[in-house]
């Protein structure tokens, strides 16, 4: 059954390409006028708009850089005064800047830490008035078994993913005398542009962990991240949902 979000704001972060750009065509199709952020690709956050509008939905595009405060308020701002109010937050904002631990510069670890974590930190206290005054307030982060497991060559995007978990519980008990839920999502191995860059070697062996056996599509996440945000999911706060063909298990 699709979700009904009529009627109701969504600010997807970093929605471009990938898994925000999913998230943002389902929102989108389940109603839901969608805010597209975006830091450097304004071409294909465009695109992403003009397919919602094309299939008959509502879409903004926004620029902001989410790990700069002053840029992040400025985005919430935007988006109260261009449509009122806001009900729906997905942190997806994300980058990678891989290496081992012994030979990672400073800057590519803060750099990550910045975009993945406080980046949702900065967003989630900016949104967190207009969210308090919905009738229907969802947080959903948007984690990554890395920071469930771990992954050599990648302490400080496992770090951050692992802080949002944090973040997520605390913030769901910050929140929830006010009926807002705030929840994670961790995809595992999923179709994407960054996936689709490794050899069949790496590739083979990734799927050599997945007791399904196969990649899991963008689409398969975003629709964990549509029930979440809908009214079904009203009592579940606190969660973290690994969509990930059982490849961690706990």
């Amino acid at each position: 059954m699709q979700p009904d979000l009529t009627n109701r704001v969504a600010l997807v972060t970093g929605a471009s390409r990938g898994i925000g750009r999913a998230i943002a065509l389902a929102l989108a199709a389940a109603g839901a006028r969608v805010v597209i952020n975006y830091r450097d690709r304004s071409d294909a956050a465009e695109q992403v708009a003009t397919e919602i509008r094309e299939a008959g939905g509502r879409a903004d595009v926004v620029q902001a850089d989410v790990a700069d405060r002053e840029s992040v308020d400025a985005l919430i701002k935007q988006i109260v005064a261009l449509g009122g109010g806001l009900d729906i937050l997905v942190n997806n904002a994300g980058i990678t800047r891989d290496g081992l631990v012994m030979r990672m510069k400073d800057d590519d670890f803060d750099a990550v830490i910045d975009t993945n974590l406080r980046g949702a930190f900065l967003c989630t206290r900016a949104a967190l008035r207009p969210l308090l005054k919905s009738a229907h307030g969802r947080i959903i982060n948007i984690s990554s078994v890395v920071g469930l497991a771990g992954n050599a060559g990648q302490a400080n995007y496992a770090a951050a993913k692992a802080g949002l978990l944090g973040f997520t519980r605390s913030m769901a008990r910050e929140v929830a005398s006010r009926q807002v839920t705030v929840n994670a999502v961790a995809p595992g191995f999923i179709d994407t542009d960054m996936t689709a860059s490794l050899n069949e070697a790496a590739r083979s062996a990734a799927l050599e962990s997945i007791p399904l056996r196969r990649c899991g599509s963008a689409a398969e996440v975003a629709a964990v991240v549509c029930f979440l945000a809908s009214d079904a999911a009203a009592y579940i706060t606190g969660q973290t949902i690994a969509v990930d063909g059982g490849m961690v298990m706990s």
